[in-house]
């Protein structure tokens, strides 16, 4: 299934829910529909990537542990200025009304069709203005990744990255801190058992870490593949 025409390429997502299921399905399904998607399972780490990269707009689950959708879309209210729809499996006014108090945009009730879904997330993006998302500058120390361009650089200087390394740099930067198995980044390249991922990790290692051998920003997470740890 392709994107439709009328979707609006490169607009980036953030969906927060600690389902794992309809995390990765609302992934799979919006990727599908033309939207750059990352996901976080909890509010601590929706609040990480928050302060690493700028979103068009996230989609927030109201019931997950720890804090939960409501106290974290009114952080996202005093320090963002992207919109938010709010998923809940509650459907009664007063938690519709509470939702929109914490400052959401919208506010979309469990089950409900993927479709509608889509259709409320264009229609809050039309009354935004449909703004292009800020540059997205992920800090690696000395050095800088430029996540719309694929571009590195080091003090300001420009640093050669190969297209596969460009493309698994920004595939790590898109979900940083969270750790991507070997065989799901190998999955466009053209050795799907992870190998070339290895050789192009120890590559991009020379080129952004001050200690290839004791990586501080692209870490092996043991027995599942990398994650990239920006500062």
């Amino acid at each position: 299934m392709t994107a439709r025409p009328n979707a609006a390429p490169g607009r980036h997502l953030l969906v927060v829910d600690d389902d794992d299921r309809i995390r990765d399905l609302l992934k799979q399904f919006l990727s599908r529909e033309g939207f750059r998607v990352t996901t976080a399972a909890d509010a601590a780490a929706a609040r990480r990537l928050l302060e690493l990269l700028d979103f068009d707009l996230m989609v927030v689950d109201v019931m997950m542990p720890g804090e939960d959708g409501l106290s974290l879309t009114r952080w996202i209210r005093e320090h963002r200025a992207a919109p938010v729809l709010l998923l809940t499996a509650r459907g009664h006014a007063d938690d519709r009304i509470a939702g929109l108090t914490a400052g959401a945009d919208d506010y979309l009730s469990k089950p409900f069709e993927p479709r509608e879904l889509v259709l409320r997330i264009e229609a809050i993006l039309r009354r935004a203005g449909a703004r292009p998302a800020a540059q997205q500058i992920v800090g690696l120390g000395h050095h800088a990744f430029d996540i719309e361009r694929g571009e590195l650089s080091r003090d300001g200087a420009p640093v050669r990255l190969t297209e596969s390394e460009a493309l698994l740099l920004t595939r790590l930067a898109q979900n940083a801190h969270t750790p991507i198995d070997r065989t799901e980044l190998a999955r466009d390249t053209a050795d799907p058992t992870g190998r070339a991922v290895d050789v192009q990790v120890t590559r991009l290692r020379r080129k952004i870490e001050a200690d290839p051998r004791n990586p501080r920003y692209l870490r092996t997470i043991r027995g599942v593949g990398y994650m990239l740890a920006p500062d």
